[in-house]
């Protein structure tokens, strides 16, 4: 975690990037055009910004949410978000939900995911892509998550139950035709990608595909900057396509010595209450994975306006609670902790965060519309 002078007195969001991304940029290389992109969509508005920055939510937290901060540990998701979840096929075939990106699991209090969650559903709220209130949102999301841990959870597999949550998974942007288009027209790779990551790309690959294309990957916010490459083509007649990214260590652990991110990654979905998605490989450097139609994340533009989002906040606490199941007293350690929680409590912490998070936002968004002098892939001054 950040060092103690920063938590509690925090260096401008401005200072705060640029140190996150010499850090970063001291661990694997950085794509200047990509970072320049994340910046302009940090300013775009609060949702987006939330999403690219969890390294200054770790600066924020301990500091404005000190009761929740000093909650039971466990290996936590840290950047959840309502936009981190999504569906793909397990070795059965079967379509299943829930989160999809790991990237900066480490050990943290419980209440960071409920918190961070919370949040981001409410700057989702406010910017008019939920339908519901924040106080329905925070209870939702609690409700789901103590059934989890109550109940010991179970892997959402979108056949026979959960069908609800099928519908709404499967919108009009997961057509197979607009997906492979989009994944087609990408740009061919024209900046060297490291062996290790070139060599595990290729062997995910079905054995016998030798024809492929390898194509830049724009995607998420979060990991924006990192080396990130699709391997595409036709095999046995239909089209293919895997993904590797550079993967660092999570921005909680800066200024300590601890496991890479990817092994925290890797105990978690081991052991959490969860059906995997065999073709989701972290290691120490990059994380592979198989995209698809079918095999992606979900984006609030994608779902129906208006429809289950309560239901939908709901079972994202539940998917929370079937991850933080991978601890095996997580039962025992979470619930008289929640339990002991004041009514409004979570509703409260997210209400903090989003403020914050405004904050920052509005100071970004100032210093960037001040760019013109900065060059690409550098923050506003």
């Amino acid at each position: 975690m950040e060092e103690d002078e920063a938590l509690v007195n925090p260096p401008g969001i401005v200072a705060a990037t640029t140190a996150y991304e010499a850090w970063l940029g001291a661990q694997v290389p950085l794509w200047a055009e990509d970072l320049f992109y994340k910046h302009e969509m940090m300013a775009s508005a609060p949702f987006p910004f939330l999403r690219s920055t969890f390294y200054r939510w770790c600066q924020r937290w301990p500091r404005l949410c000190p009761d929740e901060a000093a909650a039971p540990h466990l290996l936590a998701v840290g950047d959840l978000h309502v936009e981190n979840f999504g569906t793909w096929r397990d070795s059965e075939g079967r379509l299943v939900w829930g989160v999809n990106d790991f990237d900066e699991v480490a050990d943290m209090p419980y209440t960071i995911d409920l918190v961070r969650l919370a949040t981001s559903a409410r700057l989702a709220l406010k910017g008019g892509h939920l339908k519901t209130t924040t106080a329905e949102a925070g209870a939702a999301i609690l409700s789901g998550y103590a059934e989890s841990l109550e109940k010991g959870g179970h892997a959402l597999v979108l056949a026979e139950n959960d069908k609800w949550l099928r519908r709404l998974a499967t919108g009009k942007l997961r057509d197979p035709v607009p997906f492979w288009a989009k994944m087609t027209g990408l740009r061919p790779l024209d900046n060297p990608l490291r062996p290790g990551l070139r060599d595990a790309l290729l062997a995910s690959l079905p054995s016998g595909m030798t024809e492929y294309n390898l194509r830049r990957r724009r995607a998420g916010l979060g990991s924006l900057g990192r080396e990130r490459v699709m391997a595409e083509g036709t095999w046995k007649g239909a089209q293919l396509a895997r993904e590797v990214k550079s993967a660092v260590r999570s921005a909680w652990s800066r200024g300590t010595e601890v496991q890479p991110a990817t092994a925290n990654a890797e105990s978690l979905l081991l052991n959490a209450v969860r059906d995997p998605d065999p073709c989701y490989i972290p290691a120490p450097t990059h994380v592979v994975r198989r995209l698809a139609p079918d095999c992606s994340r979900i984006e609030l533009s994608d779902l129906p306006d208006g429809r289950d989002h309560e239901r939908l906040l709901r079972a994202m606490g539940y998917e929370t609670g079937n991850l933080h199941l991978a601890h095996p007293d997580a039962a025992a350690m979470i619930l008289p902790d929640l339990r002991a929680r004041p009514d409004g409590w979570l509703e409260e912490a997210a209400r903090r965060m989003a403020r914050a998070t405004y904050r920052d936002w509005r100071e970004w968004r100032a210093a960037w519309k001040k760019r013109a002098s900065n060059g690409p892939g550098r923050p506003p001054a």
